[in-house]
């Protein structure tokens, strides 16, 4: 994929930027919270090395793709992380969040999805985005499927059941015009 993201743009009330390494200690908080890490196989808060590693694999990725997760930002505060990765392991575009505890309820996934999915299927040119949730995540399954996710199969990610959602590039973006 040839294609690149400005490194900072504003969608509706979210600001999403590139990460940068000053966002470390939100990280670090985000993904110690019990919340936030109870769908996971091992349901473990990460160390702040591990977070630290989370961070450099994302800003990796803008400098190696052009594009990536961004730092997702409301009334000037940070709330999240989320946007698409190139999978190694599935067909399409990897779509992912992970927002603050605090600002969960207030349709900012929503948002970043469909901000995520205009990117996507936009300048990016992908073909096909997915989705991995965990089936003890109701609430992400919910987000996905209110943007046009549609479930595809059960897979196994890091030994547990994992549901992989997709959706394919609408009919009505062509990747010859070049508002896509």
């Amino acid at each position: 994929m040839n294609a690149s993201l400005p490194l900072s743009q504003q969608r509706g009330r979210l600001l999403l930027r590139r990460p940068a390494q000053a966002d470390l200690d939100f990280l670090v908080d985000l993904f110690s919270r019990r919340e936030l890490v109870a769908h996971r196989p091992d349901p473990v808060a990460d160390t702040p090395q591990q977070s630290a590693a989370r961070l450099a694999r994302d800003i990796g990725h803008w400098d190696k793709h052009g594009f990536g997760r961004w730092a997702v930002e409301a009334d000037g505060k940070l709330v999240g992380f989320g946007g698409v990765t190139v999978s190694a392991d599935f067909d399409g575009l990897n779509l992912s969040y992970h927002l603050h505890p605090e600002s969960w309820g207030h349709g900012y996934a929503t948002e970043l999805v469909r901000a995520t999915l205009q990117a996507a299927f936009g300048p990016l040119h992908a073909e096909r985005v997915i989705g991995l949730v965990r089936p003890a995540n109701p609430a992400s399954r919910r987000v996905l499927e209110k943007c046009g996710f549609a479930f595809e199969r059960e897979v196994i990610l890091h030994g547990a059941p994992t549901m992989l959602f997709a959706l394919a590039r609408p009919r009505w973006v062509r990747i010859s015009d070049p508002a896509a």
